[in-house]
């Protein structure tokens, strides 16, 4: 979790693979996410961060991550005509050492879950309607419609070996959609989702090639 790095976005990163250490899920076909908050860090010699509700503040009195997205989530909540929501880059893992870009949402509601004996932070995120969403720096981002089961980004990422299907470029992929999900194409099959880097990505946009 980092709350409002430079340029204005905050950034999460989620993973729903088993055995992943926060209980974060997917929901409305990918259009709600429900995001864990942080444990405390594991300290030698200290009780393990699974047995310890999770931070508000830290020791000095600060706000934690968790208390800084909780305070936008409730500062939005308190009144929606006069706030924004704050705004998320998601990214999620899928495999040891990969994470992938999954769109950009808003934070739109938080609040504490008794979970066994300790309580945790729950966020709720929304994807945006917007299909490009623009920086304060004049980048472009691609807002992706639905996302992809983490399966299915795996399958990808193997069968297209981590590059670009266009130019074989590494840096700043995204997993681009051949028949748009707006014409009817799936997110559910590995057949019609392939790697792009972002210029391609931008370039395509809704075409079917």
């Amino acid at each position: 979790m980092n709350f409002r790095l430079r340029g204005g976005f905050s950034v999460i990163l989620m993973s729903i693979r088993p055995g992943a250490p926060y209980a974060d899920r997917v929901e409305d076909e990918g259009k709600i996410l429900i995001y864990e908050g942080h444990d405390i860090p594991l300290r030698k010699g200290s009780a393990n961060p699974k047995m310890i509700d999770q931070p508000l503040k830290n020791p000095g009195g600060s706000l934690t991550q968790n208390g800084l997205f909780f305070e936008a989530a409730n500062k939005y909540q308190s009144n929606k005509q006069k706030f924004e929501p704050e705004i998320v880059k998601v990214y999620e893992k899928i495999k040891s050492g990969i994470w992938v870009y999954n769109g950009i949402f808003k934070l739109v509601d938080a609040w504490q879950e008794k979970i066994n004996t300790r309580i945790v932070f729950k966020f709720k995120l929304e994807l945006l309607n917007e299909e490009i969403v623009a920086s304060s720096q004049g980048q472009q981002d691609i807002e992706h419609n639905r996302i992809i089961p983490t399966s299915v980004k795996l399958e990808v990422w193997r069968r297209d070996k981590g590059r670009c299907v266009k130019c074989g470029s590494q840096d700043n992929l995204h997993f681009d959609h051949i028949i748009p999900y707006s014409k009817g194409g799936s997110s559910l099959v590995a057949e019609n989702i392939q790697i792009l880097c972002a210029r391609h990505n931008l370039q395509k946009r809704d075409k079917i090639e």
